[in-house]
């Protein structure tokens, strides 16, 4: 019985599947929340490749620096860690918590979410560019 149910599911959900499903989805051109949601997770998967790269350009300058307590490497690298942690969770609970709130779950709220989560991100891989001199 549960595997006839588990079948029957299986196969609802595959046939609920968008008609594009075996097509590439054109950012350019997005028709559908769908579309308009996998092309927002898609920048929010780039932006944070983005920053990862960043902070770890980051990390790599603080652990060739060669300052005295309190600058020290291992000090500097904790207090890295630690803003960056926390800025994790501000834009976690900005765009997670608030920004749903505005839309009141509405169907733009994931693409809002992501854009926001994005946008945030963006930001924070300029802001360590820019302190870091990266390149």
């Amino acid at each position: 019985m549960r595997l006839t149910v588990a079948a029957t599911l299986l196969a609802l959900c595959a046939a609920s599947l968008p008609a594009h499903a075996d097509d590439p989805i054109d950012c350019a051109d997005q028709k559908t929340t769908v579309d308009m949601n996998f092309c927002a997770d898609e920048d929010f998967k780039a932006a944070d490749a983005k920053l990862n790269a960043a902070y770890k350009k980051v990390l790599a300058q603080i652990a060739e620096s060669d300052l005295e307590k309190p600058y020290d490497r291992a000090s500097w690298e904790k207090a890295m860690r630690e803003s960056q942690r926390a800025w994790v969770a501000f834009r976690d609970a900005d765009c997670k918590g608030a920004v749903p709130m505005e839309w009141s779950g509405g169907t733009g709220t994931s693409s809002a979410v992501l854009g926001c989560m994005t946008a945030l991100t963006n930001e924070r891989t300029k802001d360590l560019g820019e302190r870091y001199n990266l390149e």
